[in-house]
Order: structure tokens, then C-alpha cells, then sequence
């Protein structure tokens, strides 16, 4: 088996699922490219007895992909992988009762794994799918202890959905579930070092804050290149790698891939992000039952979060886009008619690229909270997160920050994040702002609270007659933890 980056902890779990006594039914799902296959492959790849792709709903002339075409694909891979029949599947039903014909005329008594990737692409509209994939599991597949059948998926509300989550035929049905995440930045490092690509962490945790730590973005990266060329090879030149990625992702994932990139673009112009009501408007979505269904669906593949600021109503429920690829690409490539080749390199230091640095840094932090937890060795004490902010007034300018920390032991951890190409310093300006932030913040919690100031920061902080107001600092080495 080929070294795989990180999943040690998915690998062992699919190894001791082959060795167990029992049928399983393993469902893995996780944003698209970040390696559900892959790890398929190299951790059972000796065991597969049978595998099988659903196809795209959409081949590359854009036409729909049906029922017709997945079932006559099915029957293809039943032939090239030793079934002895020869009639087509006329539906899903006779389709999975041909494969039970050929598991049984192979069945040694050793364990079977069957391997059903793209799952959701299967299920076309009126196919019959999910009944036929009942029919094989309950009626035949989980009699048989020798039986493992594993289904990956990158829409992840449907295997939610039909799956995981299921009232009908298939519920309870499953026996585990992975969800696969992308790479932290600790793997980062690790998947670039075995690729010979050299880059510091300082640019590792940039072209996290870009490609969000999905593995098979990152394997376009070119050795002997910067991470400067290596983003112009990517969005910038000409026939660049993921110019197109953005529209293919949603159409790949999504039944409804317009209405989904309209909520993610509007998104996508504010940070801290909108309530329902406010994308219905913006969007000119019908704020019904579809619109909660939209936002369910993309929470789920995990292109968006929802959360409720510090302080407010759990009835004010906020939406915020924070999946770092389409983040970027909108920011950067999406609607530019014309490109410049090398964009990044000819813009690396300007102030629009800066900005868009010290707002993606932000998530890389959230998104290694537990990291940033670890390090102020609070891991153990239970808390929560949120961002805050309070609007101005004649009487008292406003405030946002961007991460409390709000921890059982009556100690709330106000975190600035400060992306630099060296320490940071804080003048007389920042140390105002500092107070002022802990001022008006103060009135917000009980007496028995307290503030700590904490800074999260690439390369640390210099000591001066300011520097005694962050309690405690986070480095950049510390979220590699």
C-alpha cells in the first residue's frame, strides 16, 4: 500500500470493519476532492470484491446523465468484473439481483467488500434507486456475515439524508459512518514533504487559506515552484486548473447547482454573514421551506456554518460562507473576463491581496480552533466560540470581534488574529482599540467574567510597553499542532 497523508485513525477503523464478524454497511461522505476514493483504495484495495462509480449527472456536453445510462454503466462494470449473465437490468431491482447472482457464484466464505462510489449520483429522479439499494441491504446483503459494503458520497445531505440519517427502509441500517475532513495544516506539510514540494509554513498556511486543505487541489502543486507560480498555474494562466472548478463543484454535489452558487455568492460579500430572511432578500429566494432546505444542504457539505452571535437571541440565526476555495475563487477569479497569467506573483504584496490575507487567516484560525485550545491548555475546559459585534452609537463607537472564546471557568478569551510576515507590535492606535474592545464587551458579561486578551499570530509578538495587553499569544507554529 502507498504511504496516504494523515487518515490513520479512518484507515485502522476500515481495516478492524474487513476483520469483523459480522456484515457492515459503511458510509463515507465529505466534501468533494477530498479523498473519499483515495482512501478506499489504499486501505482496502486487497479486499474489493466489487466496485463500481455512479456517473456525474451531467457528462461533459452537459447532457443529463439518467436512469438509462447508470443502469447500463452498472451492468458494464458486472461485466468486466466476471458476472456470467448477460442481459441488461431493465431497473435498479434486477440490477442489484445480478450482482447478488455474481457475489454468490464467487462467495468463497472470505470477506466480500463491495465498493459503491458517487452513491447520490445514482439515485436519478423517479429511478427507483433507493428502494432497489433497500431491497439489496435488508433482503439479502445484511443476512450474509461475510458481507461489507461500503458507499461513498460528496453531497453529503443526501447520504444524510438517505442514509445516515433514514426514516424508511434503510433507517438505523448503517453500522458505521466516516466523514471524511479536509487536511489540517500539520498534514499540509506533511502532503507537500512527500511530494519534495518545499515551502515554509508561512506559505503552507497561505495556500491552506486558498485551496482549504483538500488534497486533490493541492496535488497540482509543481516542485521548484513558489506558491506565488504555483496559484498563478492553478487560477490565473491560461487552461488554469481550477479556473472552472467553482461551477463543476456545485453542479457535481448539487440537484439545484444555480439556486445553491446564488446563496453562496451573496454570501460571500459580507463576513459575518446573513440571517434567512436577509439572503431570501438579497437572493430573491422565496423564503419557504426550500430556502431552509438549501442552507441544511450546504451546511452539510460544509461550505457553510450557521451560528448564533455571542450574546443574541437563538432565534437570530446567522449563515456565513467558509469554505476557503470559494472564498477565494469568488474574491479573485469568479466574473474577470480578462486575467492577468501571473496575477498572484505581479500582486503578492499589494493591499487588496493583504487584505484578503488577514480576513482567510481569520478562518484558518476557526478552523483550527481545537489547536488554538490546545495551546492556551484549555482543551479540557468546556467552551464555545463565536464571533461578536455591537453597532455604534451617538454615545459609544462600535465593535466586532471576530472570535470569543467563552469558557465554563468564567474566563472569556477575546482572540485578535494577525496574519505577518513577521511579529507583530502594538502601537498606541492598537492598544486604544484594544481597551476599547474590552470596555464595551465588559457591560455584555457577568461580574464573575473575565477578559483575557489573547493574540493569534504568525511569527509572535515584540516586546514594548504595549505588549503586557494580550495575556497570552498563539503562533502560527502552534496551529500546525
Amino acid at each position: 500500500m502507498s504511504a496516504i497523508i494523515g487518515r490513520d485513525k479512518e484507515v485502522d477503523e476500515l481495516k478492524q470493519l474487513v476483520q469483523s464478524q459480522r456484515a457492515e454497511f459503511v458510509a463515507i461522505y465529505g466534501r468533494r476532492r477530498v479523498g473519499k476514493t483515495f482512501l478506499v483504495d489504499e486501505a482496502l484495495r486487497e479486499d474489493i470484491t466489487f466496485r463500481h462509480a455512479g456517473l456525474s449527472p451531467v457528462d461533459e456536453n452537459g447532457k443529463a446523465n439518467k436512469t438509462k445510462e447508470q443502469l447500463l454503466h452498472f451492468y458494464h462494470s458486472l461485466l468486466l468484473q466476471g458476472w456470467k449473465g448477460r442481459s441488461r437490468p431493465k431497473n435498479w431491482l434486477e440490477a442489484f439481483f445480478f450482482l447478488e447472482q455474481h457475489l454468490q457464484s464467487i462467495d468463497t466464505g472470505v470477506r466480500q467488500v463491495v465498493f459503491i462510489d458517487e452513491l447520490p449520483w445514482m439515485d436519478t429522479p423517479r429511478s427507483g434507486f433507493i428502494t432497489a439499494l433497500e431491497a439489496f441491504w435488508n433482503g439479502w446483503a445484511c443476512h450474509r456475515p461475510n458481507m461489507m459494503l461500503v458507499v461513498c458520497g460528496s453531497a453529503n445531505s443526501w447520504m444524510l439524508d438517505n442514509l445516515v440519517n433514514n426514516h424508511g427502509g434503510l433507517y438505523g441500517r448503517t453500522t458505521y459512518e466516516i466523514k471524511l475532513t479536509p487536511f489540517s495544516l500539520t498534514e499540509c506539510e506533511q502532503f507537500y514533504e512527500s511530494r519534495g514540494i518545499q515551502l515554509s509554513r508561512y506559505d503552507i498556511a497561505q495556500a491552506n487559506m486558498i485551496l482549504g486543505g483538500i488534497p486533490y487541489y493541492m496535488g497540482y502543486f509543481a516542485r521548484g515552484k513558489s506558491l506565488a507560480q504555483n496559484i498563478d498555474n492553478l487560477f490565473f494562466a491560461p487552461n488554469a486548473k481550477l479556473k472552472d472548478e467553482f461551477t463543476k463543484l456545485f453542479s457535481s454535489v448539487f440537484t439545484n447547482p444555480d439556486e445553491m452558487m446564488r446563496i453562496v455568492r451573496y454570501l460571500a460579500t459580507k463576513r459575518k454573514g446573513y440571517t434567512r430572511e436577509d439572503i431570501a432578500k438579497g437572493t430573491h429566494l422565496s423564503y419557504n421551506g426550500d430556502l431552509s432546505k438549501w442552507l441544511k444542504s450546504l451546511a452539510a457539505s460544509d461550505f457553510i456554518v450557521s451560528y448564533v452571535p455571542f450574546g443574541e437571541s437563538a432565534r437570530n440565526v446567522h449563515f456565513r460562507l467558509t469554505d476557503p476555495f470559494c472564498l477565494f475563487y469568488l474574491k479573485f477569479v469568479d466574473g474577470q473576463t480578462e486575467m492577468d497569467e501571473a496575477f498572484w506573483m505581479n500582486n503578492v504584496d499589494s493591499q487588496k491581496i493583504n487584505s484578503w490575507r488577514g480576513f482567510a487567516f481569520e478562518d484558518l484560525c476557526l478552523r483550527h480552533i481545537d489547536a488554538i485550545k490546545r495551546s492556551l491548555q484549555i482543551g479540557g475546559i468546556s467552551s464555545s466560540q463565536s464571533a461578536w459585534a455591537v453597532s455604534g452609537d451617538d454615545q459609544q463607537e462600535g465593535t466586532q470581534i471576530d472570535l470569543l472564546i467563552s469558557r465554563k471557568d468564567n474566563v472569556v478569551n477575546m482572540c485578535e488574529m494577525k496574519f505577518y510576515s513577521e511579529e507583530f507590535v502594538v502601537r498606541s492606535d492598537y492598544h486604544k482599540k484594544l481597551v476599547h474592545r474590552t470596555n464595551v464587551l465588559q457591560p455584555y458579561l457577568s461580574r464573575k467574567r473575565v477578559i483575557h486578551s489573547t493574540l493569534v499570530t504568525t511569527f509572535g509578538l515584540t516586546y514594548n510597553q504595549y505588549s503586557g495587553d494580550f495575556t497570552s499569544i498563539v503562533t502560527l507554529d502552534n496551529l500546525f499542532d
